[in-house]
């Protein structure tokens, strides 16, 4: 599916009172869940499951020369569809919730408090049900999860936004999915940090490259160093090899 596929699917499940899920899996996510029981469980629970990152675009193309399954139109990354979904939402009088990213400091609006604000500005008319930075380790405890869900609940948005890092956010988005069958879950990772200015995004020529994942360790090197370089790129680098390769089974 193309991003304006997405869109168009989401609006017409919601004009039919339809809910769904949505994962967008990169070369990280990829990578757990073809390690990981629980975490393939996860993506596997997903309405739409969709490529966000162009090494898997570049492998289902590689494959498709072989005649190994579809090759992938474009990649569609959460931290486009927080946008488009966003713009569908305010054309079509819908709302949106986002959960997840940094709380506020010193009194000052939380990361996804700031986040919708800069979606309504962007999109006049944009209907915000909530916005809601739960506390560090909140999801260790059921009480910390319950808390977390409510807010949700009560409020019964059209569209919820999940910023907490995959597979935690996939997590409490199987938790409430049941209770809010008409809703649409997107687990969006970094997005709501994005949309809200608390991290830079990627220029436009980076993400086409399929290099957005070097700005981003040139960012928070710290932190995403082990995961990139030592995890990831080998997993990339047999992904494709596999696809170039012929074999529809990479590890």
């Amino acid at each position: 599916m193309t991003e304006a596929d997405v869109v168009a699917h989401v609006a017409a499940a919601l004009d039919c009172g339809d809910g769904g899920w949505i994962v967008t899996p990169n070369v990280d996510i990829l990578r757990q869940a073809r390690r990981y029981p629980h975490a393939q469980a996860l993506v596997a629970r997903a309405s739409l499951v969709l490529a966000d990152g162009m090494p898997l675009v570049w492998a289902s193309r590689l494959a498709a020369r072989r005649g190994h399954g579809p090759r992938l139109p474009e990649r569609v990354a959460g931290s486009d569809l927080i946008w488009s979904l966003s713009a569908m939402a305010a054309r079509d009088g819908r709302s949106i919730y986002l959960l997840g990213g940094a709380p506020g400091v010193n009194g000052g609006l939380s990361v996804p408090e700031r986040a919708a604000e800069v979606l309504a500005t962007r999109h006049p008319g944009l209907r915000l049900a909530g916005a809601d930075s739960p506390p560090y380790g909140f999801d260790s405890t059921a009480g910390g999860i319950a808390d977390a869900i409510a807010p949700v609940k009560a409020a019964k948005p059209d569209l919820v936004f999940v910023g907490l890092g995959f597979p935690r956010q996939e997590r409490l988005i199987a938790q409430l999915v049941g209770e809010l069958p008409g809703s649409w879950f997107i687990g969006c990772g970094a997005s709501i940090a994005f949309v809200a200015g608390e991290v830079r995004r990627a220029p436009i020529w980076m993400r086409r490259a399929g290099l957005e994942w070097l700005h981003r360790l040139a960012t928070e090197p710290r932190r995403l160093f082990t995961r990139y370089l030592i995890h990831d790129l080998p997993h990339a680098t047999h992904l494709l090899t596999t696809a170039l390769m012929g074999s529809t089974s990479p590890r």
